[in-house]
């Protein structure tokens, strides 16, 4: 009987336990939900802090894929100071509710920032933060300030920071001249061997003035739009050069990021007369040792289709098929052997070869990795393979056929 009493007593005590409220409680009236955060350089202070606060009523509420109701979809605020630690409690001044970092998923960082002071201060802040999660993307602003971009309206996307995350993961799958790129990436990067992180930007475009305003987005041509721009690539933390177009796209070819593209070739002696789309590749980098100094070896296999064609060619004749496969071949390897020209050059491994030859090659690394940058890898010998196939050319197999033509 005594037992039993004493059975009962354990499990009301439990109960009483278990049945009380959480310690840490938030009410999500009481927070301020920061979809993304700009970081600037400061004009009387180091740093100038930008927060994009999601509206919920505004974004809730509304026409689909438009921008309802009288309100904008978001609120921001800068915040001037010399830390990101000072900046984020002197934002309570200006608004009512606690800033929640958790579904942030963005952060803008200053081009002049980027180049003066560079990354490492910032993301230190940012990884030590528990509450911010270091998978956020993060892009540098070119030829803007961050907070322009952050207080930029969008007219499809109601979140502008979904805006930009949503254009880099389509021209990623689609293009494949930029990618996105977490602070936890820049972070690993930065901690390898050859320590050049490459991140997209993007650019304010229109009349930047409109951007943040209401009547941009309720136009069918907004004044103002955000765009992917050119790759940032950094040294040493610091931002210290720009890829663009085909030589972005070839660096990240190079480093296995690129899905899907395009590549135009010359058939019947006219230029730019087919297009290979592109529709899977595989690259694969390796490091050898050359007359006892190290080497690599990249090897790239792509399939695709036939795009397009602007002349008379019989695309069921496996003749045909063997050229342009060679062509789209041969015109990749030579864009790709003129991206690593031009990274030599400029003395940055953004192709990430002493990380090759640092896996295959650690005692060898050891002895060259204080050399790599100025000696080394500007006089590296690069072997580069390429293989296309063709897999299909599309319902019309004789585009001679078309009227014409």
């Amino acid at each position: 009987m005594e037992m039993k009493r004493s059975i009962k007593m354990l499990l009301i005590l439990a109960a009483v336990f278990l049945l009380q409220g959480c310690w840490d409680k938030r009410e999500l009236t009481d927070l301020a939900l920061i979809s993304a955060l700009g970081v600037d350089k400061g004009e009387n202070t180091k740093y100038e802090a930008t927060f994009q606060v999601v509206n919920p009523i505004s974004v809730t509420g509304g026409l689909q894929g438009g921008q309802g109701g009288d309100r904008p979809p978001i609120t921001t605020i800068t915040v001037p100071g010399n830390n990101l630690t000072e900046i984020s409690r002197h934002a309570s001044t200006s608004i009512s509710r606690e800033l929640y970092y958790s579904h942030t998923n963005l952060v803008v960082v200053d081009e002049d920032l980027a180049k003066d002071e560079g990354l490492v201060k910032i993301l230190d802040i940012l990884d030590r933060d528990t509450n911010f999660r270091t998978t956020s993307t993060i892009v540098i602003a070119h030829g803007a300030k961050a907070k322009d971009l952050i207080k930029a309206l969008t007219p499809v996307d109601k979140i502008p920071a979904n805006k930009i995350n949503k254009t880099l993961q389509f021209t990623e799958q689609q293009l494949g001249e930029h990618f996105k790129t977490s602070i936890q990436d820049v972070l690993k990067c930065i901690t390898s061997q050859s320590r050049y992180p490459v991140i997209s930007s993007f650019k304010l475009t229109g009349i930047k003035k409109k951007a943040p305003k209401m009547e941009s987005i309720q136009s069918t041509d907004p004044a103002a739009q955000i765009e992917a721009n050119d790759l940032a690539v950094f040294k040493e933390g610091k931002l210290a050069d720009w890829l663009e177009g085909q030589n972005a796209r070839s660096v990240l070819w190079l480093r296995n990021k690129v899905r899907q593209s395009y590549l135009t070739i010359d058939l019947m002696n006219k230029k730019d007369s087919l297009t290979f789309d592109v529709i899977r590749q595989n690259t694969k980098v390796k490091a050898k040792l050359k007359n006892n100094q190290p080497a690599i070896s990249v090897y790239v296999n792509m399939e695709g289709d036939v795009g397009e064609t602007t002349v008379p060619v019989l695309l069921d004749d496996p003749k045909v098929l063997n050229e342009i496969e060679k062509k789209a071949s041969d015109k990749l390897k030579k864009e790709l052997q003129d991206a690593v020209k031009l990274v030599q050059q400029r003395k940055t491994d953004v192709l990430q070869f002493g990380d090759v030859v640092y896996r295959r090659y650690p005692e060898v690394w050891k002895k060259i990795e204080h050399q790599w940058a100025d000696k080394y890898f500007p006089d590296l010998d690069v072997e580069i393979t390429v293989n296309a196939y063709v897999r299909r050319t599309g319902l019309r197999s004789n585009p001679g056929n078309l009227k014409g033509s």
